[in-house]
């Protein structure tokens, strides 16, 4: 049994975390509890806990991770200022006369608020409440539109900015540098962040492009599944459409541009992102939509400027032409700062900040509380020789290296219906990707395929995210069992997404080395 005993370590680990008993804890308990075996059957050498603090200290101090709370600030402070409402409004109005018109509405605004928000609950909650019920007042069918809400929301995962990405880009740099160590390399390259959103950001929008396809397909063959709406209110014009449209647009624009032109920092951007959401509930809850804009266009202005003429007045050699642009910088800093603080107060007054917050604490301890328990187990496994018997195992498929990943990538998939996308990363992942990417699979590549992988634990059942989100927010006519076949078609559809990127590697690996 002591030889096995690290297989057994990770079946305990899935019955410790489907008990139902709080994920980090259970992971971390599992740890402790086959360490101590290791150590009293003699198998395992327990001075190799000795890393774990260097470990932790490592996870507080990485850079990389740090964007991850700053993110899933700006989306909180998205979702309560209730942007997604007029989004879903103004969209359903556009194309509600079209066959299938409401479900293209449904996925462009969820590609929308997944660049914007990257939060999946609240892009399922919000939709889930406001369009599902239109949907079905139009006569769609319940499963049809439980599959298009559900899918919808599910692309904050591969659309950047998003917190899977960011994970990733940590898991797989670490291990490309680890693969680098083995093959004899000492000076190693890293991976960036920015690498890894350039990256998926064709792959999302071939996503968006298979679903939209989907749903005009079906609506042209099974018309009666999702007819046109016969809505009372009127098109929008140019101007509603712009207003709903624009902000977020420019929010996007302002966060990745910033990463992908090499501007800033992904923790930096992140901090760009919660300022421009901030604005944005700033004009949802009552403020001047001028002073807003004067405020928004100072501080673009003003990145603008200081990144093309950067004035240092400290400096003795400063002509007159400096101390002019110093003090228009100085100018434009101060209308920035009054718009955020005015749009500060407004959001804590209506304590929409409060709420956000407090969301954000509570996703950000989860995660990181997953990820250093996940620490403690993957030291553990090592130590039992865990991490060579996966090796030997990839190494020995028949198929060579695409045997190896098509192994993976369904062992990935299986996990996806009982564990969450946190715990698939950071505790399965750093044990196979480092003898992929040994076997020649390009680590960027591999990322992006393993992430759309990974978005679509959150549709398969029993235990996908997306299909509990749903069912809390769905009308009661809506059965579980009508969302479990409304999200089958669009699990195929993740499939042949993965299989285009597999066979067209190009899509993934063009622009990050275009940009990189």
């Amino acid at each position: 049994m002591t030889a096995y005993l690290d297989l057994i370590m990770f079946a305990a680990l899935m019955l410790a975390i489907l008990s139902g008993f709080p994920v980090s804890f259970s992971i971390a308990g599992v740890a402790v509890i086959f360490a101590y075996l290791g150590w009293v059957l003699g198998v395992m050498d327990v001075s190799l806990l000795g890393a774990l603090g260097q470990r932790a200290f490592g996870l507080i101090s990485n850079t990389t991770l740090i964007a991850i709370p700053v993110f899933v600030l700006m989306g909180a402070i998205l979702e309560k200022s209730r942007i997604a409402e007029e989004l879903l409004d103004t969209m359903g109005r556009s194309f509600g006369q079209l066959r299938g018109g409401l479900g293209i509405s449904v996925v462009l605004v969820g590609a929308l608020l997944a660049a914007s928000t990257g939060i999946v609950g609240a892009t399922v909650v919000a939709m889930g409440m406001i369009a599902l019920p239109t949907m079905l007042r139009a006569g769609y069918n319940p499963s049809v539109a439980s599959g298009i809400v559900c899918t919808a929301g599910t692309l904050g995962q591969i659309i950047p900015p998003s917190t899977l990405l960011i994970i990733l880009s940590d898991v797989m740099s670490n291990a490309y540098q680890q693969a680098q160590y083995e093959q004899g390399k000492f000076s190693v390259e890293a991976l960036s962040v920015g690498q890894f959103f350039a990256a998926a950001i064709l792959p999302g929008l071939l996503l968006v492009a298979l679903y939209l396809i989907y749903i005009l397909i079906r609506g042209a063959l099974r018309p009666q599944d999702m007819p046109p709406a016969d809505l009372d209110l009127a098109k929008p014009d140019r101007g509603e459409v712009m207003a709903a449209i624009v902000p977020p647009i420019l929010l996007i624009f302002a966060v990745l541009g910033a990463i992908l032109g090499g501007v800033a920092t992904p923790t930096e951007a992140a901090s760009v992102g919660a300022i421009g959401a901030l604005l944005m509930a700033g004009r949802k809850i009552g403020l001047n939509p001028r002073l807003i804009l004067i405020g928004a266009a100072a501080l673009i202005v003003l990145g603008l400027l200081a990144g093309a003429y950067p004035v240092r007045l400290q400096r003795n050699d400063n002509g007159a032409l400096d101390y002019a642009l110093g003090g228009l910088y100085t100018l434009l800093a101060l209308a920035g700062l009054a718009a955020v603080a005015l749009a500060l107060r407004a959001a804590i007054r209506e304590r929409m900040l409060n709420d956000a917050v407090t969301s954000t604490l509570t996703m950000t301890s989860m995660i990181f509380a997953t990820i250093l328990a996940a620490g403690f187990f993957s030291l553990v496994f090592i130590g039992l020789g865990g991490e060579d018997r996966v090796a030997h195992l990839l190494e020995n498929l028949p198929g060579g290296p695409s045997g190896a990943l098509l192994f993976v990538m369904l062992f990935v998939f299986v996990l996806g219906f009982f564990l969450d996308f946190v715990e698939i990363s950071v505790i399965v992942l750093p044990l196979v990707t480092p003898s992929l990417i040994l076997m020649g699979h390009d680590p960027i590549w591999l990322g992006v395929l393993l992430a759309i992988n990974l978005q679509t634990s959150f549709l398969t059942p029993p235990f996908g995210f997306s299909l509990f989100y749903l069912r809390a927010a769905a009308p009661d006519e809506i059965r579980t069992s009508q969302i479990y076949r409304g999200v089958v078609p669009f699990i195929g559809l993740q499939a042949i997404g993965i299989a285009l990127i597999w066979a067209l590697p190009a899509v993934a690996t063009w622009l990050p080395s275009a940009l990189f």
